[in-house]
């Protein structure tokens, strides 16, 4: 609490009563799901027990902005500008000499790396549903789809943390 109060309550309260009027225009499952994703990206990403309400409330409007949702600033105005680089991973599934996973991870790594720049803030990847669907060559969600989703989404987060420095950027991979 901004009073420095610390007091446990779920992601449903907190998000209820920071969206306010706007929960009614939302699809609860929606918003539920965001609150979920960004308490996840709190504890087991960046490692934290504690987490402020500002702090919270910023991650979960830049969520529903993402989603393409208009949402009224839930903190205030921004206190900086955010540089996302975004690149689309259904791009690199339908290249002429695409090799499948030969020629996808150095590629994927190289894309990374072209994305990150001094200001970089957020560096988003699309179309993982699609590209790992190709590359496992399958029609249908599968537990090789599952096994193959969660390798890519570990690589990108090991090439980051080896590329940038004390956290300096976030990655979102949807």
């Amino acid at each position: 609490m901004p009073s420095g109060e610390t007091i446990p309550c779920s992601a449903e309260l907190v998000t209820v009563e920071l969206v306010g009027d706007f929960a009614s225009s939302i699809d609860p499952s929606v918003l539920q799901n965001s609150a979920s994703a960004v308490l996840h990206y709190f504890k087991y990403d960046l490692g934290r027990e504690q987490v402020t309400i500002g702090e919270f409330s910023e991650v979960l409007e830049r969520v529903l902005r993402h989603l393409g949702l208009q949402v009224k600033s839930l903190h205030g105005e921004p206190s900086h500008t955010v540089n996302i680089e975004a690149a689309d991973l259904r791009a690199f599934a339908t290249e002429p000499d695409f090799a499948f996973e030969l020629s996808f991870f150095p590629r994927l790594r190289a894309e990374l790396h072209t994305r990150l720049t001094p200001n970089s803030r957020v560096v988003a990847f699309s179309g993982l549903r699609s590209c790992v669907k190709r590359l496992a060559g399958a029609k249908r969600w599968c537990p090789r789809c599952q096994a193959l989703n969660d390798q890519i989404v570990d690589f990108l987060r090991t090439c980051l943390k080896t590329e940038t420095e004390n956290g300096s950027c976030e990655l979102v991979v949807r």
